[in-house]
């Protein structure tokens, strides 16, 4: 099973064609005022031990957060619901893992390069094998 998680900006017919390669498609606007602590949970639930390729598009970070990427598009994802995706998704066979999309370029302060490097951090702390403390609550 293939799980996308995906910004606004997309056509109608992408979206299809990714129900057609047998993703399940999860659109940002599903996301908006709410915690993606549950979404993680289904998903965890949905892939049990296969394994798991995570690939993260920071242009799905709203630009507010992100501005340093090629195709911006407002309305994404905020920075903690981005931090739930990674951190939920420990526990997954997570067999490799990248984060794209960071272009210095278009961010003159950084703060892209910054938040992509922290995400990258992230990603690396919920491999298998890592020992994970969770934050406390």
């Amino acid at each position: 099973m293939q799980i996308g998680l995906h910004g606004t900006g997309y056509a109608a017919k992408d979206f299809d064609w990714c129900r057609d390669q047998g993703f399940e498609v999860v659109q940002a606007e599903a996301c908006w005022n709410q915690s993606l602590v549950p979404l993680m949970a289904r998903i965890r639930e949905r892939m049990g031990d296969g394994p798991v390729y995570i690939t993260f598009d920071i242009d799905g970070i709203d630009p507010a957060f992100a501005p340093g990427t090629g195709t911006p598009e407002i309305a994404g994802l905020t920075v903690p619901q981005a931090l739930e995706i990674i951190r939920g998704s420990h526990g997954l066979n997570i067999v490799g893992c990248d984060l794209v999309e960071v272009a210095p370029p278009y961010d003159p302060f950084g703060t892209t390069a910054l938040l992509g490097a922290n995400l990258a951090s992230e990603l690396l702390c919920v491999l298998p094998g890592v020992e994970y403390r969770a934050s406390p609550r």
